[in-house]
């Protein structure tokens, strides 16, 4: 996932761009036109899902339905939708604190919303337009099969983004942009967004950079907490709280030994500067005494 090279005019750009990734739309071609001009690393499925993949000790094929939203029923069921969650969000942080990269899909528009630095956009485009785009793409011959294939992927991905975030991808309120493709030519989404990454307001500051890397650091920290303590550290109420890569661990347990284990731990972590406990450590009362 090697970005192109970048013009030495737009050095000063650091830009991340987290994209809505919908069927048909030409929002492909308008992540490669942003890639270009920007010098964005585009990152693929395939590399994501295998990250999340090795961070959540899950077969990749599992990580690649759940995201496609391909899985069964029972799968569904039997899924941990917070530990895919959570490391779905890790991951996307990950490569949105590297910079100079585009996002698409996975819920990263909403991950990254509230970081004042990255650009979160969608491209849409009527139901007609989507379809002509794809029989063209495709050489489908019957619209209705095209229209059923777009509508089969809008569910699928809109499923999966209520599923791990509880959102609704078509709300505008996840987007710093909007814009249809049937309205505006690719060339022309491509120039707006230039002009949003190059402006005043996404330029990456101290302040934008710290928003995000605290937002790591926490899911960073609890993905230790779950892999060092699994349903325990729920079970005991334990919450991690972090800002300006301090973290506050809050909660309650009868296992004194658990606060200082889960201290240590967090002191561990990529970033954490320091760890403050207000665990209380609460005393076993004998059900029936």
């Amino acid at each position: 996932m090697h970005p192109p090279a970048r013009d030495p005019a737009k050095e000063d750009t650091m830009a991340v761009i987290a994209m809505t990734r919908e069927m048909a739309t030409r929002g492909s071609e308008v992540a490669a036109g942003l890639a270009n001009q920007l010098g964005l690393a585009i990152v693929h499925h395939e590399i994501v899902e295998h990250d999340i993949a090795e961070r959540a000790g899950m077969p990749e094929s599992e990580v690649h339905r759940f995201l496609e939203g391909e899985t069964s029923l029972m799968e569904r069921w039997t899924l941990d939708r917070k530990r895919m969650s959570r490391y779905t969000a890790q991951e996307i942080l990950e490569l949105a604190a590297k910079g100079n990269v585009l996002i698409r899909g996975w819920g990263a528009t909403y991950l990254l919303k509230s970081v004042p630095h990255v650009i979160c956009v969608r491209i849409c485009a009527p139901m007609l337009f989507r379809e002509r785009v794809l029989i063209e793409r495709l050489g489908v011959g019957i619209a209705t099969n095209a229209r059923r294939e777009i509508e089969r992927s809008d569910a699928a991905h809109n499923g999966t983004m209520q599923r791990l975030f509880g959102i609704d991808w078509e709300d505008p309120s996840l987007y710093a942009i909007v814009l249809n493709s049937a309205r505006v030519p690719v060339a022309d989404c491509v120039e707006h967004i230039v002009r949003l990454a190059e402006s005043s307001t996404f330029q990456e500051s101290e302040q934008s950079r710290n928003v995000l890397l605290d937002q790591l650091i926490l899911f960073r920290a609890r993905a230790a907490m779950d892999r060092r303590f699994g349903p325990r550290s729920n079970q005991n109420c334990f919450d991690v709280h972090v800002l300006g890569g301090k973290i506050l661990l809050t909660g309650a347990t009868t296992d004194e030994q658990m606060i200082v284990d889960a201290v240590r731990l967090l002191q561990g972590v990529e970033g954490v500067t320091t760890v403050e406990s207000k665990v209380a450590h609460v005393a076993f009362i004998p059900h029936g005494d």
